[in-house]
């Protein structure tokens, strides 16, 4: 028997028994949909969370403060007072790796328009804060280096700040209080969402100069201290740009011992590769409860090979009776295995997809199906196919002629 006539053979065999053939498609399609499905979320919380840390920045790093202790315990990264705006300006200086600086300050105040007032974070920071971050002014501007020089009163709101104080009318050209001291509004900042449990559009920016001036004074100690200080490393230079800073830092600051550094670098290529870990560790997850699925369907073949096994030895004989050898015995049953599984598999693909592109559009969640989890999810159907189906397909080819013949 040739090729052709092994697959129609085997198709007619399937078709004999439909409503089993087709409970064991079935299982195999909820197998392989749940493979595409649920690889396709965790895919798309994969890229969403690289989406958005990429939102934070461009080739961005963070310097952040050391911490202060109370009663023996530690208050965490941020808490003590060891950065200042001149390690900011040396950064700036002697870092080659390193594009753009800017340091920040940040508070929380009442903040006054007319009748209306609310309470929202004030952002003193530089004029390069909008390129590091990827953050620009949708309406009017950003302050200017020579606005910063002159401790202008002038600030930069955010959309949801607009909203609350001002509402439908031009933010820009308006005055606001901040504690007390009038600021003009310059510009409105483009929405940016939630950033690492912050809304970033509910914030006002103003010079870093103006902040000390008028609303956050002066550390009596270290002077112009900051919350923390933005970088922007040399596109590729990112390590580079951490180790220089690090080293400087720790000349600037005394620091002997590594383990006793007063300050934390942290770059964009971190916080990625803790996202990615996270994301990684959940598609595994999903990949696998899916995977069980499909163990199922593969159980299920085999058992309808099995099946089909018992019920069709005496043909089985009556073909070896006839002539046909081990080999045509053993691929008849295999084909028809195969083409349960790879009938199964192509409809699970259609239904995964379908699913996926549901769920993102019913649920609003991410998912993404790449071409690679179609095809792999195509190859494991027939991989299923042939391992389930071998075994019962052996035990038909190996059935002896006489005995079969004998079979009720």
């Amino acid at each position: 028997m040739n090729a052709l006539e092994l697959l129609s053979v085997a198709w007619q065999g399937i078709l004999s028994n439909r409503l089993r053939s087709a409970l064991t498609v079935l299982g195999i399609l909820i197998g392989i949909a749940s493979v595409i499905t649920l690889l396709g979320i965790g895919q798309g919380a994969k890229e969403e969370a690289e989406s958005q840390v990429q939102a934070l920045g461009v080739n961005l790093i963070y310097i952040r403060p050391g911490s202060v202790g109370a009663g023996g315990i530690s208050m965490g990264k941020g808490t003590a007072p060891t950065l200042t705006y001149d390690d900011a300006l040396a950064i700036k200086e002697n870092c080659k790796a390193v594009k753009e600086v800017a340091a920040q300050y940040s508070q929380s105040f009442q903040v006054q328009y007319g009748e209306k007032n609310t309470m929202t974070q004030i952002n003193a920071t530089e004029p390069a804060y909008t390129d590091i971050r990827n953050f620009f002014a949708d309406r009017g501007r950003f302050f200017t280096d020579q606005e910063m020089a002159d401790t202008a009163r002038v600030c930069v709101i955010g959309d949801t700040v607009a909203n609350d104080l001002i509402g439908e009318e031009n933010p820009v050209g308006k005055q606001l209080l901040i504690r007390g001291e009038l600021f003009d509004v310059i510009g409105v900042m483009e929405k940016k969402g939630m950033t690492q449990n912050m809304d970033m559009d509910d914030q006002i920016f103003i010079p870093l100069t103006t902040g000390y001036a008028t609303l956050f004074g002066l550390n009596t100690i270290s002077g112009k201290t900051v919350k923390n200080i933005l970088a922007q490393s040399i596109d590729g230079e990112d390590w580079q740009a951490q180790f220089q800073i690090t080293n400087l830092l720790r000349l600037r600051h005394n620091i002997q011992n590594p383990e006793l550094d007063d300050f934390m670098v942290r770059t964009q290529m971190d916080i990625m590769q803790t996202a990615q870990s996270i994301t990684g560790v959940f598609s595994l997850l999903l990949g696998a409860t899916a995977g069980i699925s499909l163990l199922v369907g593969g159980i299920g073949i085999m058992n309808i090979m099995l099946v089909s096994v018992t019920e069709r030895t005496r043909e089985i004989g009556v073909r070896k009776a006839l002539g046909a050898k081990y080999g045509q015995i053993l691929s008849q049953f295999v084909i028809e295995a195969v083409l349960i599984s790879g009938c199964g598999g192509l409809l699970g693909i259609c239904l995964g997809v379908s699913g996926s592109s549901f769920i993102s559009n019913v649920a609003d969640w991410p998912t993404v199906v790449t071409p690679s989890s179609i095809v792999l999810s195509a190859v494991v159907s027939v991989a299923i196919g042939l391992f389930f189906g071998i075994y019962p397909a052996r035990k038909a080819a190996k059935l002896d002629p006489i005995v079969a013949l004998r079979s009720e």
